[in-house]
């Protein structure tokens, strides 16, 4: 992996970590397009590390407070919400791996991607905030996360959407999502390190110390304006467009699996 390599993904995973439209989709959309293998998942790793540090840069107060309170109603509704994340991740485990290493459910995750953020569209909210938020609540939208496990469907797409369905308030649903992405991404990381160490890879060798460093400068950096972004958009702004886009890149993604499947690998 070459130097602008490694910034144009940078940039990519810190946009769309974010930004309703799948971090993991489009990592594995270029990385095949590029025909990147070796050292995928060690940039992996690096890039989701970097970009929840513009989780912390930007809500610090929030986690500071979780720490501090750790039996806080926040605290606890985090707590409620990763608890159903993990066990849809051990359950599924070999299924996501498969996916994930074939990408042929891209195509077909980005439509759900797109699905759950029209049919959220079209939600009314109950203007919940953290008092009114309940644990079954929280649980719910963390059952959405687990299925955003699944290679191009949206994390944050998911979580926004599954929150706003449950009624909570546009702005404290973008908060809890993000809130929420720091277990799972923190979580997978740990674990993505502990089989590169059972497996002997090394973790900067496979691609090279500076390229690293662009990529996961170019993911922190880009994943705090995507964040910023999204505070803004989520008051007054509509999530249609992100599913308008993802319907054409799942559908282009679909077409190529269906007539040469060189690439994304055959559909069927």
């Amino acid at each position: 992996m070459n130097i602008f390599e490694s910034l144009f993904l940078g940039i990519v995973q810190g946009l769309t970590e974010f930004l309703p439209v799948s971090s993991s989709g489009h990592l594995v959309l270029f990385q095949k397009l590029f025909g990147i293998e070796e050292g995928a998942l060690s940039f992996s790793i690096a890039v989701h590390f970097a970009t929840l540090l513009s989780v912390f840069v930007v809500f610090w107060r929030d986690i500071l407070e979780m720490i501090k309170k750790p039996f806080s109603k926040l605290t606890l509704l985090v707590i409620a919400g990763t608890i159903p994340t993990v066990i849809i991740a051990f359950a599924f485990k070999d299924f996501f791996e498969r996916v994930f290493s074939t990408g042929a459910t891209l195509g077909l995750d980005f439509f759900i991607t797109g699905t759950a953020l029209l049919y959220a569209e079209s939600a009314r909210s109950k203007e919940k905030k953290l008092d009114e938020t309940t644990y079954i609540d929280a649980a719910a939208i963390g059952v959405a996360q687990g299925v955003a496990i699944l290679p191009a469907v949206s994390r944050s797409g998911l979580t926004i959407a599954g929150a706003l369905l449950r009624g909570l308030n546009r702005e404290f649903a973008l908060r809890f999502s993000f809130l929420m992405s720091i277990p799972p991404i923190l979580g997978a990381a740990v674990l993505d390190v502990y089989d590169m160490i059972k497996t002997g890879e090394g973790f900067a060798s496979e691609i090279g110390t500076i390229p690293l460093i662009v990529g996961m400068v170019a993911a922190a950096v880009s994943g705090y304006v995507a964040i910023r972004f999204m505070l803004r958009l989520l008051k007054k702004g509509s999530f249609r467009y992100f599913a308008y886009y993802v319907f054409i890149l799942g559908a282009l993604v679909i077409i190529e699996q269906l007539f040469s499947g060189k690439i994304f690998g055959r559909l069927f």
